[in-house]
């Protein structure tokens, strides 16, 4: 990869992260986090958490101590891990596979071999089935491969967790590492990329975006339109 195609790919992560993530978030992470319907209110901790929070519990006490774990954390990651493969299509184009069961397809930078790539968002993003049916397709795509006469190692099968560190995967990514490598955060993208420290050149790329968005009166007026939903059920 040249300095031209490295520049070009840290723009469209930029685009993307603007157009998909960002106006996602805003459009309809806070729309659905102004609606009481969107939670699970446990009555018992919600006064506790609003007193804990901002030193009272009126109504729009308890509304931002809802609100604000809901858009600063679980909404924002279950986006980002849905696009995952819509952002690496964007970056790279022509890297999608028409093999069932994996996402990608590439020639590594490290060893020049064709991998055959399952993307996950994070270092904590799959469950206990999520392992076999991973393992299964794998083991199917390698039984194909040896019917048509082709050459994919166990090796050229792999996990790619996008972001995160080795010491993070969970139990379930460590049983799949025990058959099939998985490979993640800076490993991924310089194995995709031939750049050592693309990772964190695109961390930045995103970090520049973030500076871009000021979305703290759209949060207010979530807060205060779920606050005159409290107020009227629970007052």
């Amino acid at each position: 990869m040249d300095n031209n195609q490295r520049k070009q790919i840290i723009e469209n992560a930029k685009t993307f992260f603007r157009n998909e993530i960002v106006q996602s978030h805003i459009d309809g992470a806070c729309k659905r986090a102004s609606k009481l319907s969107e939670y699970n209110v446990n009555p018992f901790l919600f006064k506790y958490l609003a007193n804990f929070l901002t030193g009272n519990d009126d109504s729009e006490s308890i509304a931002r101590a809802l609100v604000l774990p809901r858009i600063l954390g679980s909404s924002i990651n279950t986006s980002f891990g849905m696009k995952i493969q819509s952002l690496i299509s964007f970056l790279f184009q022509g890297l999608g596979s028409t093999t069932q069961g994996i996402d990608i397809e590439f020639i590594d930078a490290i060893d020049g071999r064709k991998k055959y790539c399952q993307l996950k968002a994070g270092p904590n993003t799959i469950n206990h089935d999520d392992v076999t049916t991973i393992i299964n397709h794998f083991n199917g795509v390698r039984a194909l491969a040896r019917t048509n006469n082709l050459n994919v190692g166990i090796d050229d099968m792999i996990v790619c967790v996008v972001y995160g560190e080795e010491t993070e995967l969970s139990s379930h990514y460590k049983r799949i590492g025990n058959t099939y490598p998985v490979i993640i955060g800076k490993d991924f993208w310089h194995r995709l990329t031939g750049k050592d420290d693309f990772y964190y050149e695109l961390i930045d790329a995103i970090g520049e975006v973030a500076l871009e968005v000021d979305a703290s009166k759209v949060v207010e007026q979530t807060i205060k339109t779920l606050a005159i939903e409290i107020e009227q059920k629970y007052k």
